[in-house]
């Protein structure tokens, strides 16, 4: 039974479920049409509020650019490609397979999100090389399932902001220490939870693959091929011209990529472990550049790897401007307080969760969903007695539970996997139904 209801799903994402431009497309008509009838806005004002908050991502559109680009550039250097390999060998069997890239990547992203993309991605094409039974589409869904985790980690974006001074909500709940969210009873359950179950869940998958159809080998081995061990380098021309020279220096590469470890230690001295994305980019691109060890073959891998990135460029200003409709027509508002007017002391952090999974599915953002839906669901706490602590967390849960079935942070993943965003949906899916459980008992019990 649980195999044919994970083929059923799988079937119906594959034929229905379009790709992820075109699903940022038609949620733009959603919203578009939501906010006329349910906001009283006009066809013209929802142009505008699309247009006005198309460009509002910029910033992070290149931020998630660069994770592919340089997450690609350091995997694809020596030192990396080895120890990638080495965790790969512990994998002999599909099920070990999908176990084992599963628990990586989410250790992975409990460090730091965009890192858990990158490593898991990576991971799962180094063991689909080394145990090419098993289905690579499941492979590349055990790896984007442990993205779930990442809000309940250490860069989970709203317990961060809560925890730091000034922030746009101190004066109603004042600084709340990670002691009380992160490291909070609830939330340590609800990680452990997935922490041991998504590993497992994803093997039981394993049993509806055997009438999916496999991955087409073609793919599979251009995939597997960008992250073959290097052959070794022709030695340098004695007729190099300068140009060529500084081109293949070793000399320049240890230089510049000192100078970038030196701003690394100075960061997380000032900081502590502050793992944040631009951090997390700058600590790829500079090992990048130490590992390739000269520029030139440096900038080779920077061509191979600036392919994988159209998606995110061109996705994203759609997604801002889905934003910019939820937000300035008042739509994201009225669902959340929909679900506020429904709740009492015990269910509020609960249908906080589902509000902000169904606000996550349009503004796929963790910063800024907290702030549309923090100063409406922290105000209702207070009233009804709740703790404001964990009805925060119970927004962040709802933001990461919901990406299970939203392409948006898929993206990078895809773009190094190979695969199209139908590939994967109907596996996560599935997860997404599981997931449900741990996380509501953790809110509601503990």
């Amino acid at each position: 039974m649980f195999g044919s209801i994970t083929a059923f799903f799988d079937r119906m994402v594959r034929r229905y479920l379009p790709d992820a431009f075109l699903f940022a497309i038609i949620l733009t008509f959603i919203v578009f049409l939501l906010g006329i009838f349910f906001t009283g806005s006009s066809p013209v004002q929802m142009v505008e509020y699309w247009g006005g908050g198309f460009w509002d991502l910029l910033e992070f559109a290149m931020q998630m650019s660069l994770i592919v680009v340089t997450g690609y550039i350091l995997a694809n250097s020596p030192v990396i490609k080895k120890l990638i390999n080495k965790i790969s060998r512990l994998a002999n069997t599909p099920g070990q397979a999908i176990f084992l890239v599963t628990f990586v990547a989410a250790i992975a992203c409990l460090i730091n999100y965009g890192f858990g993309l990158v490593v898991g991605a990576l991971l799962a094409i180094h063991v689909a090389k080394r145990v090419p039974s098993v289905d690579y589409r499941l492979l590349m869904a055990s790896a984007y399932s442990a993205f779930l985790l990442w809000h309940g980690g250490l860069s989970g974006s709203v317990p961060l902001k809560i925890a730091t001074e000034d922030h746009f909500l101190a004066d109603m709940i004042g600084v709340v220490p990670v002691t009380e969210t992160l490291l909070s009873s609830f939330n340590l359950f609800i990680v452990g939870s997935l922490l041991i179950t998504l590993p497992l869940l994803n093997r039981m998958l394993m049993r509806s693959t055997h009438s999916l159809g496999k991955i087409d080998p073609e793919l599979l081995n251009l995939q597997a091929n960008s992250i073959e061990e290097p052959e070794e380098e022709d030695a340098p021309k004695e007729d190099m011209t300068p140009a060529e020279r500084l081109e293949n220096s070793q000399i320049i590469s240890i230089i510049v990529g000192a100078l970038g470890l030196v701003f690394i230690i100075y960061h997380f001295v000032q900081n502590g472990l502050d793992l944040n994305i631009n951090i997390v980019n700058f600590i790829f691109l500079f090992l990048g550049i130490l590992f390739h060890r000269t520029p030139r073959r440096f900038l080779n891998s920077v061509t191979g790897a600036v392919k994988n990135a159209g998606g995110i460029i061109i996705q994203f200003p759609f997604y801002a401007g889905i934003m910019g409709m939820m937000v300035t027509s008042g739509l994201s508002k009225q669902m959340s307080m929909w679900f506020v007017d429904i709740s009492t002391e015990f269910t509020l952090p609960l249908f906080t969760f589902i509000s902000a999974g169904i606000v996550n599915f349009f503004v796929p953002s963790g910063g800024g969903q907290w702030a549309i839906q923090g100063p409406i669901m922290i105000p209702a706490a207070l009233d009804l007695g709740v703790d404001s602590a964990k009805t925060a967390m119970a927004v962040a849960w709802g933001d990461a539970w919901t990406n299970m079935i939203q392409p948006f942070w898929a993206l990078p993943l895809l773009a190094i996997a190979g695969l199209k965003v139908k590939d994967i949906m109907g596996f996560c899916v599935m997860v997404l139904f599981w997931s449900f459980i741990p996380i509501s008992i953790g809110l509601l019990f503990f």
